[in-house]
């Protein structure tokens, strides 16, 4: 199994002004968004265009709901990393987020109880600022075998219960395995990837939004 690439990729942060400029339309206020990630959101090997953030936005204006989106993905990050740079990651105003994690912990066999304490602060510290979470899980390879799986896929289902969130199970649904939807290192996707995850995703993301 492929290790990504632990670069310290500068964090990449875009308000595109096509939301804001609809809402201005409108008399709507956009939704304060940010999507905490790593490579896969912050759009590691495609132009700044492509990235899920900017896609996801482009995706939800054509459906009516206005928002303005923040990427936060670093490349390379775990749920430590995002942890750590929670603070000034996620501006004071952010409505709601989307945490995608745990990628780069499953393919370096971090321990999953090192990740589960991560993602527990990092939604525990999140409701304390009263915003709203969307979880995104992660599996584990199967290369750590059955045992390491079971504890580590487990993670998500479980925080997402205990603090009452909404989860997506698997952020990758869908392209795994399908080299048009993913890059040459077979583990990052392709524009066309990126596309597809926003299709999959976009009803659980327009259904999160929606319930204030």
């Amino acid at each position: 199994m492929l290790i990504l690439a632990a670069s310290v990729g500068a964090m990449v942060t875009m308000s595109a002004t096509a939301s804001a400029q609809t809402a201005s339309v409108k008399g709507a206020k956009p939704i304060k968004l940010a999507v905490l990630g790593d490579s896969l959101t912050a759009g590691y090997g495609l132009p700044a265009s492509a990235a899920f953030p900017v896609r996801l936005q482009k995706a939800l204006q054509e459906r009516g709901i206005q928002t303005d989106i923040v990427n936060a993905g670093v490349s390379g990050d775990t749920t430590s990393g995002g942890r750590d740079r929670l603070d000034w990651s996620i501006p004071k105003d952010t409505d709601a987020v989307i945490v995608e994690l745990g990628a780069n912990d499953a393919l370096r066999g971090i321990d999953p109880k090192v990740s589960r304490a991560s993602l527990d602060d990092i939604l525990k510290r999140l409701k304390a600022r009263n915003v709203r979470v969307l979880l995104c899980g992660m599996y584990a390879p199967p290369n750590y075998g059955a045992d390491y799986a079971a504890k580590f896929n487990s993670i998500y289902p479980d925080l997402a219960k205990a603090y009452g969130v909404p989860l997506y199970p698997f952020f990758l649904e869908g392209i795994v395995g399908d080299a048009k939807l993913n890059q040459s290192d077979g583990l990052h996707p392709t524009a066309e990837g990126v596309d597809a995850i926003v299709k999959r995703i976009l009803p659980t993301v327009e259904a999160f939004l929606k319930n204030k």
